[in-house]
């Protein structure tokens, strides 16, 4: 058992969500990130049993891939709360530019939210009675943040570190630069003094440094072969969407593949457009013998 401050509380989610981390204090109640839009009711009902009669007064999304922000619509409903972005998102949010978020891009979707104020790395927050310094983060996403207390030597690192490797670099799938600032992440990481580490998803953990050589050794592994990214980029997708509706036609499957930017501009760097079925058909394959998903006749369905 990891021991935290009394007024942090982690509640570790399963896919399709992120982790939630729920600060209280005498002066105000925060919940960093929300996860998925389709477990949205289940955040509101652990925030609602553990504040009570309190209400929910900031919400901070360590960044905006649906599984992190996709509770903020229905928590802001239900509390009015404020809500904290990092700022690179500000105007793409304001505008609800969907052709530049993430949610239609990845075949996954995410509630209209608002923000009343944003982040960015250098940003001091007060959460929980303690003092936390945002952290820039990018490789996985590029705007996105790490919180860091330095006091309590608590890192939460969302998607930049896992007790086992890291998000998937998405920006390399498109043509930008991702692995030399995940690279730069990991060893910026290094340099801190940290005891446990609240990752975006899994438990938490303490094992800093075996985690470092993991995800270190998982980013050499990926850069010799961009290939690599870019099918384990489509493979977690597939299986996100899958988690999501249960069960989708191959076909299906494959017009997803072909409407969603990210999943296409993945899909294309693995083959011509013309091999598209036989690569989705290899990596439902591959997918299945791992146990990661079903196949039954011409449906894929989530393991």
């Amino acid at each position: 058992m990891i021991a935290l401050p009394a007024s942090m509380r982690v509640f570790e989610r399963g896919w399709l969500s992120s982790n939630n981390v729920l600060f209280i204090d005498d002066e105000r109640t925060v919940l960093v990130d929300t996860g998925y839009a389709t477990h949205a009711p289940q955040t509101l009902a652990l925030v609602q049993q553990t504040l009570g009669a309190r209400k929910l007064d900031l919400i901070v999304n360590t960044h905006l891939h649906s599984d992190h922000c996709g509770g903020n619509a229905l928590l802001q409903a239900a509390y009015d709360c404020e809500t904290l972005i990092p700022s690179t998102e500000a105007d793409v949010v304001r505008d609800w530019d969907e052709d530049v978020l993430t949610f239609r891009a990845t075949g996954q979707r995410c509630d209209r939210f608002a923000f009343s104020g944003t982040l960015t790395a250098g940003s001091r927050l007060r959460l929980g009675g303690l003092d936390w310094s945002a952290l820039g983060a990018p490789g996985h996403d590029p705007h996105s943040l790490m919180l860091y207390c330095a006091d309590e030597r608590i890192l939460i690192s969302a998607d930049a570190l896992w007790e086992n490797g890291f998000g998937v670099i998405f920006p390399e799938i498109e043509g930008e630069s991702g692995f030399a600032e995940q690279r730069a992440v990991l060893d910026l990481i290094a340099t801190l003094d940290v005891r446990a580490v609240v990752p975006g998803h899994g438990a938490p953990f303490t094992d800093v440094s075996r985690a470092l050589d993991t995800a270190s050794s998982r980013l050499d592994y990926l850069r010799v072969d961009p290939a690599r990214n870019a099918k384990n980029a489509l493979k977690v997708l597939i299986v996100f969407k899958l988690m999501e509706v249960r069960a989708m036609p191959f076909n299906a499957l494959l017009d997803l593949t072909a409407s969603a930017r990210v999943m296409r501009a993945a899909a294309d760097l693995l083959a011509l457009p013309e091999a598209r079925p036989a690569l989705l058909k290899q990596c439902v394959e591959e997918l299945a013998r791992g146990g990661a998903v079903r196949i039954d006749g011409d449906a894929v369905l989530a393991a």
